[in-house]
């Protein structure tokens, strides 16, 4: 918004970090690996479960972390949903190679995902995982994809072809050229045929539970490659591909604008009027998540379309000193990278992850001439500021690690 750091914003920041270290310092200098005995102890004693959680140890540690407590809700679309989804996928991939089946029967699944959210939850996760990502003990199953024995599996798909596309990619190449998403694709399809009619599942009349069929047997095929895989490798590979589709969706949901149509719409009579509003609006959005660069983009795309349909026509953006990062949860002003990455956890400094440290960019207006048809030729240039350059975006990138302690930030903010 408003350019230039004030006093104010000066003081709230230093309360925050203040408020911060004082809310988290005693969870903070606890050491990670007392979360993380209670579940090393145990290995495979957990009832009817047969998910080997202490060969994943390590991964576990990295979902843990990637979902840490009070952050999980603020990581949830790019970082802890994708990287808890991914571990399902490599602990049912990794089991199979023991009992040939790329599933876990319904009678196991619920089980098993009890244990998954308690393993987390104890090595400091945050709870309510599964709400929060939209898991459900059907992710540990076949749903309704009509395949999962390994052999039946390798039968009827080009498994070779399949590993060769997908074993190591660059997660910048494929988000465009989509090699392995769509080795995996044509995999789901010849699976979700052994219960379909061949006929019906061609042309522009897909329909519903052919669809829903096709992405339960491209679980079916992820879980495949993990088998074949080591954790660490899967785990690249498939946040790799989700991040693919991470960047194309705003995640933000926009609230009513009427106060932003009655004070910009129909030419802007009162630039103060109209920017305060604007600015009250954008404080909304700055509530909900964590977002990345890419994401940035696309919400400040569909906000700019929504508000000209209030009539709306002038750049309110330029006009009230719209950036992208206003886009992102704050006041941490913090827009993640469009290429995934993890959080990391340290006794001493809490939680941190990685920011683009280029936050000022200003959002783009939407107009005819200027929408991006996909995140492969999204392109912002910034003029005299030294940085690297994010191959994916097109976007001129910067740095730095953010260490957060585990507590809301806004909490303090919404006192001052």
């Amino acid at each position: 918004m408003n350019a230039g750091v004030s006093l104010k914003h000066n003081f709230s920041m230093l309360l925050l970090k203040l408020f911060v270290v004082l809310a988290c310092f005693h969870e903070c200098l606890s050491d990670p690996q007392v979360h993380h005995k209670g579940y090393m102890l145990t290995g495979r004693e957990t009832g009817l479960c047969m998910l080997n959680f202490t060969a994943a140890q390590s991964l576990i540690s990295i979902t843990s972390i990637d979902c840490w407590a009070a952050f999980a809700p603020l990581l949830a679309n790019v970082i802890c949903c994708p990287q808890l989804h991914a571990t399902l996928v490599i602990l049912v991939g990794q089991l199979s190679k023991e009992t040939g089946v790329l599933a876990l029967n319904r009678t196991l699944a619920k089980p098993c995902l009890s244990d998954i959210e308690q393993v987390l939850a104890g090595q400091g996760a945050g709870d309510g995982l599964n709400q929060i990502c939209s898991i459900h003990s059907s992710n540990l199953t076949e749903a309704s994809c009509p395949v999962k024995d390994v052999d039946e599996f390798e039968n009827m798909v080009n498994s070779s072809e399949l590993l060769a596309s997908c074993e190591k990619i660059d997660p910048v190449k494929e988000c465009c050229d989509q090699v392995c998403q769509g080795a995996i694709s044509d995999a789901a399809t010849r699976l979700a045929l052994k219960a379909s009619d061949p006929l019906s599942m061609d042309g522009p009349h897909v329909l519903p539970q052919h669809t829903t069929r096709i992405n339960d047997c491209k679980t079916v095929v992820l879980r495949w490659l993990a088998s074949k895989l080591d954790p660490y490798h899967a785990k690249e590979v498939l946040r790799g591909l989700t991040n693919c589709n991470v960047n194309k969706v705003c995640p933000l949901v926009f609230p009513n604008m009427k106060h932003v149509a009655n004070s910009c719409g129909n030419g802007i009579s009162d630039q103060t009027a109209c920017c305060d509003a604007m600015n009250s609006y954008v404080s909304h959005l700055q509530k909900q998540t964590l977002i990345t660069n890419l994401q940035a983009l696309d919400c400040a795309t569909s906000l700019g379309l929504k508000l000209q349909k209030y009539n709306i026509t002038k750049d309110v953006y330029s006009l009230c000193h719209i950036s992208l990062k206003d886009f992102s949860l704050q006041e941490s002003g913090c827009l993640l990278p469009s290429l995934p990455s993890d959080a990391t956890l340290d006794k001493f400094s809490g939680i941190s992850f990685i920011c683009d440290l280029n936050d000022n960019i200003p959002a783009q207006w939407p107009s005819l001439s200027l929408l991006p048809a996909s995140s492969c030729n999204k392109t912002i240039r910034i003029p005299a500021l030294p940085a690297a350059t994010n191959a994916q975006s097109g976007l001129n990138t910067e740095y730095i690690v953010v260490y957060l302690l585990v507590a809301y930030s806004m909490a303090i903010m919404m006192l001052l």
